[in-house]
This record gives structure tokens, sequence and C-alpha cells, in this order.
């Protein structure tokens, strides 16, 4: 398991206007490289996007699934990166202010190879992308990034 946390510019309900906004999460999350698709009902329970991961040619193609959603408080979802398994994110804002979000970004390997990764050298593995899409995600909201209508 990794867990980063950042405190991030707006509102909670801003930062989770972003993650509602499922063509967004090719802008932040490290590793996502095109979005193919989203479900119309995202980010309800059961929603999907389509994404493709990897640099071209060698892309792998698979999806993320809403598996809860408290707006503006907490995303759970189940990420997918075929063949090396599957991941549950659980993303929790707290606001700390008016204009200030912490973001609380919590990744567990729950299935395929990874899962044979001894748990510290794993949370090494994925502490530095997660921070970095963090990171991006405040650049996003600090810009002042509109999710589509």
């Amino acid at each position: 398991m990794s867990e980063v946390v950042a405190r991030v510019p707006g509102s909670a309900e801003e930062v989770f206007a972003i993650l509602a906004d499922g063509w967004s999460y090719g802008h932040w999350v490290v590793g996502s490289t095109h979005m193919r698709g989203v479900d119309p009902e995202w980010p309800a329970a059961g929603a999907r996007i389509h994404h493709s991961v990897g640099a071209w040619p060698l892309t792998i193609q698979d999806t993320t699934t809403v598996l809860a959603a408290e707006p503006p408080r907490l995303l759970e979802l189940e990420a997918g990166l075929r063949p090396f398994g599957r991941a549950r994110i659980r993303l929790e804002l707290c606001g700390v202010n008016a204009d200030t979000t912490e973001v609380r970004m919590t990744e567990t390997v729950t299935s395929g190879p990874g899962r044979l990764i001894p748990a510290p050298l794993l949370a090494l593995l994925l502490r530095p992308r997660n921070q970095e899409s963090l990171a991006r995600l405040s650049d996003l909201i600090g810009g002042r990034y509109r999710p589509a209508p």
C-alpha cells in the first residue's frame, strides 16, 4: 500500500469537480497517456473510464471503475493495467479552509503479479508516481482547469 497526502488550492467541491470529470485523468494521472472514453454516468459507482497506458506503439488499453463516490469528500476507484494486475485507489478530500483542500491518495495492489512484490518495496515504487499525480492535480486546479459541462 502507498499513501500520499498533498494540499491543493481550491475547495473540496472544486477538487472533486476535477475528479468528477473523467476526461481530466489523462492530464493528472501519471502513466495515463490517452483517454479513449468516459461512461456518461462517471463518477457514479460502476461507471468506467477507458484509457491507454504507455508510449505508442507499446500501449496497453484498460479501464478504471468507480467503486464508491461521496461528493465532495471521497472517490474510490479500481484501476487496471493488464497484465500486471489491478489496484484500488482511494482519494479522500478534506477541506482545510475555503481555499485549500487536503487530498489523501491511497493505492493498494489487489491482484496480479504486483501482489508478489514485498509491500515496503511496492510502496517505494508507487509513492513517487502518486506524489507526482497529486502535484499535477494541484497544477490543474491552480491553473483553474474547467471541467467539461
